[in-house]
């Protein structure tokens, strides 16, 4: 045996993380932060975020410039045109097709698709979008019945302040209200709690109207897992929004000051100036361009220059819309309305990675909002027999194709001839071209077979161009 024994010490667990950004350390002591669920953590702030995007949407440059940029690149001057698209065994069906895109068109006038009678369909698809940017969701009420037009269908557009945030209740049958929505036991919204009245017009009554949930279209961006409510697309640039254009008006203040004042006269005793006095006593002089004066003994003139705007203005400026064009997911180019320095390739990439971004909020549009509406209106419209078709192959016609718009190209005759490649060696159909633009195949062929029609009555020939084009070397 051993002349002695070892001691048995405790092992102390290291507090150390395996992941650098969970360590809790000097550099991250500050940063504190609780786990909670969707609910918890837009329960105490969705309220002030929102009010707070509707203010830099009604007030600040930069933001008004975003929500610009959004309704003009995702819906453009015409809005996304629905186009049907019903199949026979032989072919389109030409006549439902022309039928049901005749009444969709005609429904969407000002005065048929909403109840106040003030919006079109361009109008709804452009405050579908900016809700969902400024507000965080959209919230619609879809109404039915022969008081609601010949479709017998139509909308209306609620402010998500309407859906009580505050209200959140068990209920006896096992169903539970989260923040004005209710759901079942799977977590699926079955009604919705909506406000008579606005909560600004009435502080103390908060009479609700139970709306069941086929009843409403709620849509907004899903971030996490039984997130019932939108948040507004700001919501991480709002504070730098809100300290750079404070940072600016503090800049053209000082600067407007500066450029007013010259200087201070001085003398030892304060007393030995003997220029003009205010009504008030205020001793003052005045300046002008090409005039020189003689300062009385004992009086110097101490000169006043601020260095206002700094020479850190424009970095400083320019730097932190770089982090708030980051942040709304647009180029700093399109955001700033900064074209300096830049060059064909940086602005070609920026365009097509913005146009990306574009294309993602057409779809959500197109499948949130746009398709919802087409549904429940083509159901209606079958039922009340406004478009003349049965409504047991409902199935049948609903489809639609959505074409939102496209864009030009940034160097035409670059793009051109690299689509040209491309279906030459069939990369691309003349198809997948065209709906790029924002265009539609079949309505394109279909006009350039009536010009060349037309041009053949007047003996032209319209595809010189085009033979001289494929002929020439590049």
């Amino acid at each position: 045996m051993w002349p002695f024994t070892k001691k048995k010490t405790k092992r102390k667990l290291s507090k150390r993380s395996y992941y650098d950004s969970a360590a809790i350390n000097r550099l991250t002591n500050d940063w504190t932060v609780t786990q909670s669920s969707p609910h918890d953590e837009l329960k105490a702030s969705l309220r002030i975020l929102r009010i707070r995007s509707r203010d830099l949407a009604r007030n600040n440059d930069y933001a008004k410039r975003y929500f610009k940029l959004v309704k003009t690149n995702v819906c453009g001057h015409r809005g996304i045109a629905m186009q049907s698209k019903v199949i026979e065994s032989d072919g389109p069906d030409k006549y439902a097709n022309g039928v049901i895109e005749s009444a969709w068109k005609d429904w969407g006038k000002p005065g048929n698709c909403d109840v106040t009678g003030k919006l079109s369909k361009i109008d709804w698809q452009k405050l579908s979008i900016e809700s969902l940017i400024r507000d965080g969701e959209v919230l619609i009420r879809k109404y039915q019945g022969r008081k609601h037009g010949k479709y017998q269908f139509k909308i209306r557009f609620l402010d998500p302040d309407l859906l009580d945030e505050e209200y959140n209740k068990d209920l006896k049958n096992g169903s539970r209200i989260e923040m004005g929505i209710e759901y079942n036991d799977f977590g699926a919204a079955t009604a919705y709690h909506i406000f008579k009245k606005h909560p600004s017009k009435s502080l103390t009554s908060r009479e609700r109207e139970r709306v069941p949930a086929e009843q409403i279209i709620h849509a907004y961006d899903l971030e996490r897992a039984d997130q019932g409510r939108g948040v507004p697309f700001m919501v991480s640039t709002m504070l730098r929004q809100k300290n750079l254009a404070g940072y600016e008006e503090a800049e053209v203040v000082a600067s407007r000051i500066g450029a007013s004042k010259m200087g201070f006269f001085t003398s030892p005793d304060g007393d030995s100036y003997n220029g003009d006095d205010t009504e008030d006593g205020v001793k003052i002089s005045e300046a002008e361009p090409g005039t020189f004066e003689q300062l009385p003994d004992g009086v110097q003139f101490q000169e006043w220059n601020p260095t206002h705007p700094t020479t850190a203005f424009k970095d400083f400026v320019k730097a932190t819309l770089r982090g708030i064009a980051s942040g709304l997911n647009v180029s700093y180019v399109d955001l700033a309305n900064d074209l300096e320095g830049v060059s064909y390739s940086s602005i070609r990439k920026g365009e097509l990675l913005d146009r990306d971004n574009w294309r993602m909020l057409q779809t959500w549009l197109i499948e949130h909002i746009c398709t919802p509406i087409f549904e429940a209106w083509l159901e209606n419209a079958l039922m009340s027999q406004a478009i003349n078709l049965p409504l047991r192959k409902y199935d049948k016609f609903n489809a639609p194709s959505w074409q939102p718009r496209g864009w030009s190209w940034v160097d035409p005759q670059k793009e051109v001839r690299a689509n040209m490649e491309a279906v030459k060696c069939g990369f691309k159909s003349v198809s997948d071209v065209i709906i790029e633009q924002g265009k539609d195949p079949e309505e394109t062929f279909a006009r350039l077979a009536e010009d060349k029609a037309l041009a053949e009555k007047y003996g032209l020939i319209l595809n010189t161009v085009l033979e001289e084009v494929e002929n020439d070397e590049y």
